[in-house]
């Protein structure tokens, strides 16, 4: 039992408190907390699990995370406990445990894709075919440049190219959408740990650049609206949160709108940029009316990003891709809708594959600084690993 189950306020402000424990969560009615001017440098992840935390006040510490610092002197005690639950950065210990939690419920999840052992031979024989196209070999290779100032607000950023999509049939293109936002809420952690953007290759206007922009200055064509800036649209869906609410009588809210904390605090944008200057995304809010997919898309540009870690966006890609390796297969063999586009013309890889089974053709995107020096390639030798048991990957 919790040593102090009635607790609901704790005042210890100006003090010289340098460590706050995990066992502040064992505090079960703790409703407000002042630990303002102390010496802490870190605050633990477990403030994210105190039930009936309302308020709470860190200003005046010199936190090691400069971005926490920041929203403790500046945010509502929500967007700070938000912030700690996705694993912050500079959490030393609590961040790894995060880490594995992430990674076992990952496995967990590949685990129940790839089904029961005993039909591993089945499985060989049917399982879904990938091409890699590496970069040497591609006569145009698509390159993503980073700017400098996105390592403070959301650094990391993986990309490629996958051909030979078929959303002309039946409900293709719905499944695809359905399925990215299934992603979002499962392994993207409702996008706090990862978001996922796709784009319709052939209105990609390369190069591009991963950059920020202040909020006033973004502007961006929201899928479904018009042109605004980015101050406007997160002010204007937070109306339509509050509108919907009122109208639901309920605390949850549905669509981007759950995504609006991540933001808070922050005094840059992060977006990817194309060769007209037009953003085509804005993590992890939402990517552009310019690039959207259609059912006639059949090469899509895909782009992962996270302020977690790399080794997130590599693991979200690896699964996006095999979801949509599925995806098609799927739409193949249930010969939905015209059905005479859907093998025709799908690009084969080798032309001894079984047409009915022609690899989707992943092409590798290099992501590099303002040097072009290289930060990612993606896919290298080591990634698909983690969905290896369902996929071939042909490199």
């Amino acid at each position: 039992a919790a040593p102090f189950p009635l607790l609901s306020r704790l005042d210890a402000a100006d003090n010289e408190v340098a460590e706050l424990g995990d066992d502040i969560a064992a505090l079960p009615a703790l409703k407000s907390l002042d630990l303002a001017n102390n010496q802490l440098r870190e605050l633990p992840s477990a403030l994210a699990d105190c039930p009936r935390l309302k308020e709470a006040n860190f200003r005046g510490n010199q936190l090691r995370d400069k971005r926490l610092e920041k929203m403790v002197n500046g945010c509502q005690t929500k967007a700070i406990l938000e912030y700690l639950r996705a694993g912050g950065r500079g959490k030393g210990k609590a961040e790894s445990t995060r880490e594995e939690v992430r990674k076992k419920k990952r496995e967990k999840q590949q685990k129940k894709d790839s089904g029961d052992g005993e039909q591993d031979e089945v499985e060989e024989a049917s399982r879904l075919l990938v091409k890699v196209l590496h970069v040497s070999e591609n006569p145009a290779p698509l390159v993503v440049k980073v700017s400098p100032g996105i390592k403070d607000v959301r650094p990391f950023i993986v990309c490629c190219v996958l051909k030979g999509v078929n959303l002309k049939a039946g409900n293709a293109l719905k499944r695809f959408l359905s399925m990215q936002t299934k992603l979002h809420e499962d392994i993207c952690e409702r996008r706090t740990v990862a978001t996922i953007a796709t784009h319709d290759l052939q209105l990609v206007k390369a190069p591009l650049t991963y950059d920020v922009q202040p909020p006033d200055e973004l502007k961006i064509m929201p899928l479904g609206r018009k042109e605004i800036k980015a101050k406007d649209l997160l002010r204007q869906l937070h109306l339509e949160a509050e509108e919907q609410r009122k109208q639901k009588k309920r605390q949850n809210v549905s669509g981007l709108h759950k995504y609006l904390q991540l933001l808070d605090g922050k005094d840059n944008y992060p977006c990817l940029v194309d060769a007209e200057g037009a953003v085509i995304s804005f993590p992890p809010i939402t990517n552009s009316e310019k690039t959207k997919i259609r059912k006639d898309t059949r090469d899509l540009f895909l782009e992962v990003t996270s302020d977690t870690s790399l080794q997130i966006c590599k693991d979200v890609m690896d699964t996006l891709i095999l979801k949509i390796a599925e995806l098609n297969r799927f739409t193949l063999e249930n010969k939905e809708g015209s059905g005479s586009d859907t093998e025709s013309d799908a690009p084969c890889g080798p032309g001894n594959l079984d047409p009915g089974n022609s690899p989707l053709v992943v092409e590798q995107v290099r992501v590099v600084d303002t040097d072009g020096n290289l930060k990612v390639l993606y896919p290298s030798k080591t990634d698909l690993a983690t969905v290896s048991s369902l996929l071939t990957v042909i490199r």
